[in-house]
């Protein structure tokens, strides 16, 4: 079982594979098609979103490190690849990281459609968030992957015993999304490209 420890030393590692995903600015009932999706600003794309997770876990006295590379830009293609070797790198670095969260922006909709999933907590929405965890098919040499989704488990009932209607159901899909790398590996998506940057912010305090 993973157990985090009240240390200086980091113990979760923060990073994005996608990092410039993107939020509206404010929360809309339609969206506009020239909205862009993506942007390599970082108050309003996963590394704001990412900085208050930071945020949060410090004042809990946890030790965190938060990586704000761009592995998706100039190009989205590999972007997996390029967030493996900054992962392994850091983790070589840092034995001490028991937990790594890749956290990422969904996108849900199609064609006119697009849906930001929203709960109302403590009177103010945020976005809904999904844990994604990558499992084996028996061809992929893959054998720790249940150690991964115990945690995604552990932690969706604990988010959703704290915040009911925060989490959306757990992504159980055969991918590794390079949570091959450590046994506290999970993906986050923080709502959908329809969500406000706000709501999305209030989902990283809350998680």
């Amino acid at each position: 079982a993973i157990s985090i420890t009240d240390t200086a030393e980091p113990q979760v590692l923060l990073m994005h594979t996608h990092t410039t995903e993107s939020y509206e600015l404010i929360p809309r009932d339609f969206f506009d098609n020239s909205f862009q999706t993506r942007s390599r600003d970082t108050t309003r794309n996963m590394v704001r979103v990412g900085d208050e997770i930071e945020k949060q876990l410090k004042l809990a006295g946890i030790g965190v490190i938060h990586d704000t590379t761009e592995h998706d830009y100039p190009s989205y293609t590999g972007a997996y690849n390029r967030s493996k070797v900054t992962v392994q790198n850091i983790l070589n670095e840092n034995p001490s990281i028991k937990v790594v969260l890749d956290v990422h922006r969904d996108a849900i909709g199609s064609d006119d459609v697009r849906t930001a999933p929203v709960a109302n907590i403590n009177g103010k929405d945020a976005a809904q968030v999904m844990i994604i965890s990558g499992c084996d098919d028996g061809t992929m040499d893959y054998p720790n992957y249940l150690k991964n989704l115990g945690f995604a488990s552990l932690l969706q009932k604990q988010m959703e015993g704290d915040y009911p209607g925060l989490t959306r159901p757990v992504l159980f899909s055969y991918r590794y999304y390079n949570q091959d790398l450590t046994t506290g590996s999970i993906l986050l998506e923080m709502g959908g490209h329809a969500n406000s940057l706000g709501e999305a912010v209030y989902c990283g305090e809350l998680v």
